[in-house]
């Protein structure tokens, strides 16, 4: 009987350490790959960043039609603002004028 109680207790020694093996091992795959995980945190530093840059450049759009705006007010009229924008908009030219088109403006 001394045998089997010495198994007996080696086995719920080892069932102890094998839960605690587990349980690390679940803890660590669910801290890499889990909802909060570090791959869930990388892959949304990397969207936020894309939405930085996207941001930025909406930011550059709004800034260069603010100034166009500003430039076609009654209280600042730049005449070359105006006929620049007429001759897009209107599609007008002098018989004597070459065009040449941006293709940012449409």
């Amino acid at each position: 009987m001394d045998i089997f109680s010495e198994l007996q207790n080696r086995l719920k020694k080892s069932g102890v350490l094998i839960f605690f093996i587990m349980l690390f091992f679940y803890f660590s795959f669910y801290t890499i790959n889990g909802e909060r995980g570090i791959r869930r945190y990388l892959h949304l530093r990397q969207e936020i960043s894309y939405a930085t840059e996207v941001a930025a450049e909406y930011h550059r759009q709004k800034t260069d039609l603010e100034n166009k705006v500003r430039l076609l007010s009654s209280d600042s009229l730049d005449l070359d603002m105006l006929d620049e924008r007429a001759r897009t908009i209107l599609n007008l030219a002098q018989q004597d004028e070459f065009i040449i088109l941006d293709s940012y403006e449409k």
